[in-house]
């Protein structure tokens, strides 16, 4: 049940208000994000009384209850009241009203590139009564009231004082409310210009004193679901909620701070889930929605058995899912219910990915494939590591790696997953489809260029796992990444010999010709032919290396010495092909047909553009 107001009230009525702490904002509500161009157009819009949208207002009092805040930048000297109505809709307007309208400080906004900046907002009087749209009227100087010109060198505009604003004929935007004072600096320093400024205060400032906002109150007898379905259809700060925002705002109006429980609180003491979770560098761009869903997973499975159990068949059993409409279910009592096991799901994802070479996030190919990973650790906890499990959770792995099908929309996938990889692992079911849909084409390779595809993130750490060792340091790659040592993916055959033999890009720039090595071993080969670069290393006084001792390691990187010593691009481009196909079918457990060669670079080069222009 909900009650509802609509009417208007006065723009500083709303103000004082806010001021006062009697409005205030429910604390699952996002920051305050609008940049100094959305401030600016806000004031055009009310300067005009042009309607900027109605605000939502929920009575407080009621059965729901949020812990609150107030807007940015408010301070009440430690000392909040409580408030008689929170903002469900119109944050982000009366955030900008307030800062610039009632506060002595500068409002703290954004520039375009989102940078946190601090301006004072100014209206130049002589524009504003010449210009009807009064689309250049409001000007924004920074914190010292000054707008430099010349890197910062010559000042353009000084307001630092009343007399200056004065003289200047430049109005500051926290008076509009009430310009007593600034009227009497005017009469003082710049007396012949108020005539003129009173045209301007009937113009522009009545306006803003004037303004009627739209306000639509909620009453104290709206329910929480009513709340939280208000929370999300109204929102219209430009900025799409995220599922953990509405899920926040549903746990708030019972009592929990779902914000606080993940990113822990300075304010009240509370340490968040993220900060023991990103203990582990590889889970640094978990999301809380990531979270969620596991969770999601976790609940939903265990309707679906309680369902089976019960008898029930076909459509009246509950599907297991990660969808937004499940997530948005969740009950507090479920997240509760769910969340600590999650939590050491996502720490034994960490372990099963650092036993598969994975140690940051940037070397991960797909954050989403975690979330399965981590509800299905979450349910075998020690098993995992039994090394039947362990080889079946390497395979579906790295299906969804190289098999690419953990990119775009995966809710369903995510949800496939859990049960199909669970019931595989006990043996009561089949191979899950993410293992029998994946497939990897041989001229894949040809297209595998850069980091921004999980299949090539894939390869380069599986070489790690296969024993790569640098160049120049003869220790293995993953050894030098845990010294911290410079490692990338760098040419085999230099770019610039490429050039010179007139390999085409396409060809040269894939992962067949690339391999994880060190900045030192890097810039020891430089642009020189392989059988030149390899002679210098081999003979630098810190490696001193034999042919066999060299080749050695060559053949940990899946590299033909002879073809490389030989200087012979197309036999080491087929040989290393070749390679990488039979690492490919080992991690994948499957099978690769082979049938398409790389004796023609124009084919290759042919090939890849497709693939490209296909992607």
């Amino acid at each position: 049940m909900s009650t509802f107001d609509s009417t208007k009230t006065p723009l500083p009525d709303i103000i004082k208000q806010i001021t006062e702490g009697k409005l205030q904002l429910p604390d699952f509500q996002r920051g305050w994000v609008w940049d100094d161009d959305h401030v600016r157009s806000l004031l055009v819009s009310v300067a005009r009384s042009f309607p900027v949208g109605a605000v939502m207002l929920l009575e407080t009092g009621g059965d729901v209850r949020f812990q609150v805040r107030p807007i940015e930048n408010l301070s009440f000297n430690g000392i909040i009241p409580e408030p008689e109505r929170l903002i469900l809709d119109g944050q982000q307007r009366l955030t900008s009203l307030t800062q610039v309208l009632a506060l002595d400080s500068p409002v703290k906004t954004f520039n375009e590139k989102g940078k946190p900046i601090n301006r004072y907002y100014y209206i130049d009087i002589d524009a504003a009564l010449e210009d009807e749209q009064l689309d250049e009227v409001f000007v924004a100087v920074e914190q010292d009231r000054t707008i430099k010109t010349n890197f910062g060198r010559d000042i353009k505009l000084d307001l630092s004082t009343p007399q200056k604003e004065c003289e200047a004929f430049h109005f500051p935007c926290n008076q509009i409310l009430n310009s007593d004072a600034w009227e009497e600096c005017l009469q003082e320093y710049a007396p012949d210009k108020f005539p003129v400024y009173m045209q301007f205060r009937r113009k522009v400032l009545n306006a803003f004193r004037s303004y009627q906002l739209p306000v639509i109150a909620l009453g104290k007898s709206t329910s929480k679901e009513a709340v939280c379905l208000v929370f999300e259809k109204v929102n219209t700060g430009g900025v799409p909620l995220s599922v953990f925002e509405l899920v926040t705002a549903s746990f708030a109006a019972e009592g929990f701070n779902l914000r606080d429980d993940w990113y822990g609180s300075v304010l009240r003491k509370v340490t968040g889930r993220v900060e023991r979770i990103k203990v582990e560098p590889i889970l640094e761009s978990v999301e809380p929605t990531d979270f969620l869903q596991a969770v999601s997973l976790l609940h939903t499975r265990e309707i679906r058995k309680q369902d089976i159990a019960a008898g029930k068949t076909g459509k009246s059993v509950s599907a297991v899912s990660a969808k937004r409409v499940a997530v948005l279910s969740l009950s507090l009592a479920d997240y509760q219910q769910w969340a600590l096991e999650v939590e050491k799901g996502f720490l034994l994802a960490a372990k099963f990915l650092r036993k598969e070479c994975f140690f940051t996030a940037r070397d991960l190919p797909y954050r989403t494939q975690l979330v399965p990973l981590a509800a299905v650790l979450s349910c075998l906890k020690e098993r995992w590591l039994e090394p039947k499990i362990y080889a079946k959770l390497c395979q579906w792995f790295w299906c969804g790696v190289l098999g690419e099908l953990y990119g775009g929309a995966v809710e369903t996938r995510i949800a496939n997953d859990l049960e199909e990889l669970l019931a595989w692992i006990d043996d009561n079911g089949d191979e899950p489809r993410t293992i029998y849909e994946a497939s990897f084409l041989p001229n894949r390779l040809y297209t595998l260029r850069t980091r921004l595809s999980a299949a090539y993130k894939g390869l380069n750490t599986l070489m790690l796992r296969e024993g790569a060792h640098d160049f120049f340091w003869k220790a293995t790659i993953q050894e030098l990444d845990h010294e911290e040592v410079a490692i990338d993916i760098h040419h085999i055959f230099p770019k610039v010999w490429c050039e010179q033999k007139e390999i085409k890009p396409a060809v040269f720039n894939s992962i067949i010709n690339k391999t994880p090595i060190s900045y030192k071993a890097n810039r020891m080969i430089g642009g020189k032919a392989p059988s030149s670069y390899l002679s210098s290393i081999q003979s630098h006084k810190q490696v001193g290396l034999d042919d066999a001792a060299m080749n050695s390691i060559l053949s940990s990187h899946s590299i033909d010495p002879g073809s490389l010593r030989a200087d012979d691009f197309n036999k080491f481009y087929e040989r290393r092909q070749e390679s990488l196909l039979e690492i490919v079918e080992r991690a994948m457990g499957k099978t690769i047909e082979r049938g398409i060669s790389s004796d023609n670079n124009e084919d290759m080069e042919s090939e890849a553009q497709m693939m490209e222009d296909g992607a």
